[in-house]
C-alpha cells in the first residue's frame, strides 16, 4: 500500500469515529487492515475497501448517518472465510463488539449491524443508509471494463477450489440475478453514474 493510500484510509477511519462521537479502540485500525490483507483474499481486499470508501466520499451527503455507514463499510468484509456461510454475521458481530467496548449506544450498534447484514444482498433494503451502502458495495459492477475484468478474475481466484464448470454455472446465475433487476442501484446517484456500464459489464461476463 502506498503512503497516499494509507493516508486516505486513515482519514476515513478518523472521520467515521469522529462522526460517531467515539474514540476508536487502540489497534483496531491495524487489525482491520491486516484482515483485509489476508493471503487467501483476491477481491475482498484493501483495494475493495478503499474503493468503497472513495464511493462513500463522493456520495457522502446522501448518508443520513455517515459515521455509521462508513464504519459499516470498514467492517462489512472484515471476516472473509472462503467457504464461510456466515461471513457477514461474523463481521457484524465483530463491529458490534468493538462499538460496545467503546461506549456506543445500543441504537448505533444495531444500525451498524443491520448495515453490514444488508451486504448479504438477499433482499432490496428499504432503509436509505442501507440502500446507499449496498449501492457502494455493488459499484464494482459498473466499473470501467478493465477494472470489472480484473474484479471478475479476482472473484474466480477466491473460488479457485470450485471446479471450472460448476463455478461458471453458479457465477452466471449470480450475474443474471443482478441483471434481471429493474434497477441495479437503489439511489439515483449510483443509477445515474453506474447503471448503464454495469449492465454492459454483466452482459459481457455472462457471454
Amino acid at each position: 500500500m502506498t503512503n497516499l493510500a494509507h493516508e486516505a484510509l486513515a482519514h476515513s477511519w478518523q472521520r467515521a469515529w469522529s462522526q460517531l462521537g467515539l474514540h476508536a479502540p487502540d489497534g483496531l485500525f491495524e487489525r482491520l487492515l491486516t484482515a483485509y490483507n489476508e493471503p487467501h483474499r483476491r477481491y475482498h481486499t484493501q483495494q475493495h475497501l478503499a474503493e468503497c470508501l472513495e464511493h462513500l466520499t463522493a456520495a457522502y451527503s446522501l448518508a443520513s448517518e455517515p459515521g455509521e455507514v462508513e464504519l459499516a463499510l470498514w467492517f462489512h468484509d472484515a471476516i472473509y472465510a472462503l467457504r464461510g456461510p456466515d461471513n457477514e454475521q461474523r463481521s457484524a458481530d465483530w463491529a458490534v463488539k468493538e462499538l460496545a467496548a467503546c461506549g456506543a449506544i445500543a441504537v448505533t450498534q444495531a444500525r451498524v449491524q443491520a448495515l453490514i447484514m444488508a451486504t448479504c444482498h438477499n433482499a432490496v433494503p428499504s432503509d436509505p443508509d442501507q440502500q446507499l451502502l449496498v449501492d457502494i458495495d455493488l459499484a464494482i459492477l459498473g466499473a470501467a471494463p478493465a477494472r470489472f475484468s480484473e474484479y471478475d478474475r479476482q472473484v474466480r481466484e477466491e473460488y479457485s477450489w470450485v471446479p471450472g464448470l460448476l463455478y461458471r454455472i453458479k457465477r452466471k446465475a449470480v450475474l443474471k440475478h443482478f441483471l434481471s433487476r429493474e434497477r441495479l442501484y437503489n439511489t439515483d446517484h449510483f443509477q445515474e453514474h453506474y447503471e448503464d456500464q454495469a449492465r454492459i459489464n454483466l452482459k459481457t461476463a455472462i457471454g
